[in-house]
């Protein structure tokens, strides 16, 4: 990893950039976890004395400083360590990724103590063995790092970011809801303004989890929360605007995800593998968005043209809606039709419960306001929790902090292959 040129601001990513950039890490973690079988299925026939020849010796010495934050240097074999305690119990073909978030976890917890230290914070040796100590059975020394950056986050949490949350707050008792299009919504509001009870139509029809299992009542709630409990800041920003007692109209969210989609489908060929098709198919949001777009298509607009802008199926939308489906891979719904249809036949709107697409719409209550209310325990550790985390994360951003990885493709092959050897 370069040295992070904290005093320019990032540029932004295209869509189409970062596809493509995507799609290069992913060939360069193929590429690395194809040379680990390679190497592996080598090295257990040539057996463990050349590979300790030629790893341990010769290849890369395991003092080699591959990690500076600041003052402080971490060489590979600190690293291979705790890739070893990151890596257990992950398979051979996870560690290529898991390579890069060990060199992160590293990174974060050297500039936490350090940070931390600025700040009058530090745990002790002692008190990081007597943790160790304190499972059954005791965990290694190896584990000692790890530890002592939890228990330093913790210290934090409780004695410095406790400060930076208040106790008291304005607060709104929040009803609310998440439906998958503009037309729901509105039937959905209409049911509402007609007498129906908000808490029964939530728990039946919000695709917000939060807002499901809570039957609509999200209780008092702080500004800050929202985004925290329901990753929504539209909701937020409505909810804190909107006026009290009066339900609102449908609210855009436009990247919220929801477990609902609607495939559109036309089966080109089925091949002669059994349970596998050659398809077009497009994924929308929504039914209402599905009957749009299946009427555009019926009307004559070209299949690939809508699938490349509306798609939210990411293996086929690039490729105009082209996608070879198997049945072992897809839903139920989706395999009805795709293996008991004509061929070139548009589908219906197909609802599929398995499939994960973004967009929707807000229902949005107040029912009271209290300029000056205690924030609720579990409401306050959100808040701090996040506040932690910012900070945490803005010590990358920080141009005082040198970060240096020296860690390349090769060098985190040997790594991996001396954690799979043992």
């Amino acid at each position: 990893m370069a040295k992070k040129k904290v005093e320019k601001p990032k540029r932004e990513l295209t869509k189409r950039q970062l596809s493509r950039w995507q799609q290069q890490k992913r060939r360069q973690r193929f590429i690395l976890a194809a040379g680990i079988s390679i190497i592996v299925a080598v090295l257990g026939i040539v057996g463990g004395g050349v590979y300790k020849q030629w790893y341990l010796g010769e290849h890369k010495p395991l003092r080699e400083v591959v990690i500076e934050v600041n003052d402080t240097k971490f060489d590979m074999d600190y690293y291979i360590k705790m890739l070893k305690l990151y890596g257990a119990g992950v398979s051979s073909t996870q560690l290529p990724t898991l390579a890069d978030d060990v060199v992160k976890a590293i990174e974060r917890s050297e500039l936490t103590r350090q940070a931390a230290m600025k700040l009058g914070f530090s745990v002790s040796d002692e008190e990081v063995d007597a943790k160790l100590n304190s499972y059954k059975p005791p965990l290694s020394k190896d584990y000692r790092d790890v530890a002592r950056t939890q228990m330093l986050l913790g210290k934090l949490g409780d004695e410095y970011f406790d400060k930076q949350v208040p106790t008291y707050a304005e607060q709104r008792h929040i009803f609310a809801m998440f439906l998958e299009s503009e037309s729901q919504a509105n039937e959905v509001r209409a049911r509402l303004e007609a007498g129906e009870d908000f808490t029964q139509l939530a728990g039946e029809l919000s695709l917000d989890t939060t807002s499901k299992e809570k039957k609509g009542d999200l209780g008092w709630r702080p500004q800050g929360i929202l985004p925290l409990l329901i990753g929504s800041p539209v909701l937020e920003d409505s909810a804190f605007s909107c006026e009290v007692g009066v339900l609102s109209q449908p609210i855009l969210e436009e990247n919220k995800t929801k477990m609902v989609g609607y495939w559109l489908i036309k089966v080109v060929e089925r091949g002669e593998t059994v349970g596998e098709a050659n398809v077009k198919v497009i994924l929308l949001g929504s039914e209402q968005e599905a009957s749009e777009v299946r009427a555009r298509l019926e009307a004559g607009e070209d299949f690939a043209t809508l699938a490349k802008e509306f798609s939210q199926h990411a293996e086929s939308k690039e490729q105009g809606g082209d996608f070879t489906a198997s049945v072992d891979k897809m839903s139920p719904a989706f395999n009805e039709f795709t293996f008991s249809s004509e061929l070139d036949v548009l589908s219906q709107p197909i609802r599929d419960d398995t499939m994960s697409t973004k967009g929707g719409y807000w229902l949005v209550k107040v029912t009271e306001i209290d300029s000056n209310r205690q924030i609720a325990d579990d409401d306050r550790n959100l808040l701090k929790s996040d506040a932690l985390n910012k900070w945490v994360e803005g010590l990358f951003n920080d141009p005082e902090n040198k970060i240096e990885s020296y860690l390349d493709e090769g060098k985190k092959l040997f790594a991996i292959l001396h954690v799979l050897r043992g």
